[in-house]
């Protein structure tokens, strides 16, 4: 039989609506995880170890994270509705005096947060706080093009609520606003307690009560998910920031908005197990991705092992950075290598002949796009 706890409850407002009150948290009497849960747990935290393990063996893991701060960023913009792609912000990149479209920058924006973050916990020792989530939403918000109201960097002072088109006609509507403030000291202090809750448990919980108290106007969502992976970093869990979770939660998109209602309805074993299974299947798969970079430079570098010396030394030059930027433009490649404008070209061409890059459009005679089509495919599987 599935426990059932007390959440909190939901309340009649003078509005005609009804708000969630959240509960104490963690619930009164603490938490009693199914065993299955439990060793469910211990194989998530098996795989993370063995992810953190492989991926020390590639060249430069930086540029391993670069690609997933960027798959991240576009899956969970995704879930809040932008139709912009990974490879659209990469563009987008290359590209940076151009006008962005809103929802590429959009992704963006969350890239930056997520750096972001990254700096502050790890060069700065900042500890995971209710200043460290407004600095984070601040960073995610300011400027954003598709921003309205959302107040960044700010709690908020008034009710919002999730979807229609106000309070009672949504399907949830979040705490008020002194209910809000004491849910949010909780989780702070949760954060930084000494318990026995395995980690990774614990950062399933966080993330769900955050999006149940809903603290800002918009960008809740975004940074929860960001949150999950600050988390296990700072406890210790991941020795880097390998681990995202949005692109398994927007393949789930639906189970994910049901199980999060399954936490506040006191389900919180559903919601759990849904957690976990993604940390599973996101740990297998950048495992897979490790190898599958490792096998795809093995074999490029099997290429240019042909080159002859000066064509080898602008080779070694550009090949390593094409991991971080896997889309380039001839300027791209000049400012690089040093290169003319003809001489950045024939780079390019010696790279497109050895089947490592190709046009975006064949067709195209100004300011093409070159992609390294093979190692973005692997991200985009």
């Amino acid at each position: 039989m599935i426990k059932k706890y007390s959440i909190g409850n939901f309340q009649p407002q003078p509005g005609g609506f009804t708000v969630f009150i959240p509960g104490p948290f963690p619930p009164v009497g603490g938490y009693h995880f199914d065993p299955f849960v439990i060793q469910k747990s211990l194989e998530a935290v098996r795989l993370l170890g063995k992810l953190d393990g492989i991926t020390r063996l590639l060249p430069d893991i930086n540029f391993f994270l670069l690609m997933y701060l960027r798959k991240d960023a576009a899956a969970s913009s995704q879930i809040e509705g932008t139709k912009a792609t990974m490879v659209n912000a990469i563009e987008a990149e290359v590209r940076s005096r151009e006008s962005i479209p809103s929802d590429v920058d959009d992704i963006l924006h969350y890239i930056k947060a997520l750096r972001f973050g990254m700096k502050r916990l790890k060069e700065e020792k900042f500890p995971i706080s209710l200043r460290f989530i407004r600095e984070l939403h601040k960073e995610l918000m300011e400027k954003a093009r598709v921003t309205q109201f959302s107040n960044p960097g700010e709690f908020r002072e008034s009710q919002n609520w999730l979807d229609g088109t106000r309070p009672d006609n949504a399907r949830f509507v979040p705490p008020p606003v002194a209910e809000m403030k004491t849910s949010l000291a909780q989780i702070e202090d949760f954060i930084h307690s000494k318990d026995s809750i395995p980690p990774i448990i614990k950062a399933a919980l966080i993330h769900s009560q955050f999006e149940i108290v809903h603290p800002f106007l918009d960008g809740n969502g975004r940074t929860g998910r960001m949150l999950i992976t600050f988390f296990l970093w700072q406890v210790g869990y991941l020795e880097e920031p390998v681990l995202y979770l949005s692109s398994y939660f927007k393949k789930h998109k639906e189970i994910y908005i049901n199980r999060l209602e399954d936490y506040h309805n006191g389900l919180i074993d559903n919601w759990i197990n849904f957690f976990l299974d993604g940390v599973i299947e996101i740990a297998e798969e950048a495992i897979d991705t490790v190898a599958m970079i490792t096998k795809l430079r093995d074999q490029d570098m099997v290429k240019m092992s042909s080159l002859g010396k000066r064509a080898a030394e602008s080779s070694a030059i550009v090949y390593p950075q094409l991991f971080a930027q896997p889309i380039v433009s001839v300027s791209t490649i000049s400012q690089w290598t040093g290169f003319s404008t003809p001489g950045a070209q024939n780079v390019i061409d010696r790279f497109i002949d050895q089947g490592i890059l190709q046009k975006k459009d064949a067709d195209l005679k100004y300011g093409q796009l070159y992609y390294y089509k093979k190692y973005l495919d692997i991200f985009n599987k």
